[in-house]
């Protein structure tokens, strides 16, 4: 498990090539250029989240992405600042979400995409629901061969963003208060005080980031759908490699040109 800061970015550097192998021997999805993904801490300016990437645009070419990922506040106390520091699974699915097969590959997809829309407009539950769903997805698959501590990790994730959507509303519709949501983000979705803290402060000016949740969801139907009279499991590159070409505009519009529907609907 990794201890301090340096270690969770040597981690993560290791999971990077493993879960490209993953991806590849498991037929996940096309990975198309020859682009990396570099591992940097984030810059003390941009720490309001754990991590988070940075792709290039479609018009820069042979640019790598930053995947950063933030140290604890160190005005923290010291079993807070700890806490902060995620276990190797919890670190596992962010870097399934930030980098393979998450936003790296879906960037690298989009910035292709044979629409100019496509490339230039990526949508929320778009980019996050695709980088949630690729968690559970890639576990679904037969990452960490079943392994229990494995699949924590990817739950832990998976609560974070059932929160988000959660405090979103709660907040912004129904009166619930900052600290409220911190709390609601310690007891329901078993998170450390900084990033519980960090999570509801969020939630005060980005209420749309219940979009990791919603946006997983409608992918999720959308292939159980589309899959259905298309093999289901031995499907789902062809589903990946088809979502993915579109960009990043909503997903009922994806919806309904993937399914040839005659109206875009939400469906999840």
């Amino acid at each position: 498990m990794p201890t301090s800061r340096k270690e969770v970015l040597a981690a993560a550097r290791q999971q990077i090539p493993m879960l490209r192998q993953f991806v590849t021997s498991y037929d996940i999805v096309t990975i198309p250029g020859t682009e990396q993904a570099l591992v940097e801490e984030s810059p003390p300016y941009n720490r309001q989240n754990s991590a988070y990437i940075d792709p290039p645009g479609p018009f820069d070419k042979g640019i790598p992405s930053v995947y950063y990922i933030s140290p604890p506040d160190p005005s923290w106390p010291k079993a807070e600042q700890e806490a902060f520091i995620p276990g190797k699974d919890d670190l596992l699915f962010t870097t399934v979400h930030e980098v393979m097969p998450g936003h790296f590959v879906q960037f690298l997809h989009a910035n292709r995409s044979p629409w100019i829309f496509g490339q230039l407009f990526v949508g929320y539950a778009y980019a996050e629901g695709w980088a949630h769903y690729g968690e559970q997805m890639m576990w679904d698959a037969g990452l960490g061969n079943g392994d229990p501590e494995v699949h924590i990790g990817q739950l832990s994730n998976a609560l974070l963003r059932d929160c988000r959507f959660l405090s979103a509303i709660g907040m912004h519709a129904h009166g619930m208060t900052e600290a409220q949501s911190k709390q609601m983000f310690i007891d329901q979705c078993y998170q450390d005080e900084g990033n519980a803290h960090q999570q509801a402060a969020r939630g005060t000016y980005d209420p749309a980031y219940l979009n990791y949740t919603l946006g997983k969801l409608m992918i999720m139907k959308l292939r159980d759908d589309w899959t259905a009279s298309r093999g289901g499991r031995k499907a789902w590159k062809a589903f990946h490699d088809q979502f993915l070409n579109y960009g990043g505009p909503p997903i009922p519009l994806v919806r309904q040109q993937m399914m040839n529907e005659p109206t875009a609907r939400a469906v999840f």
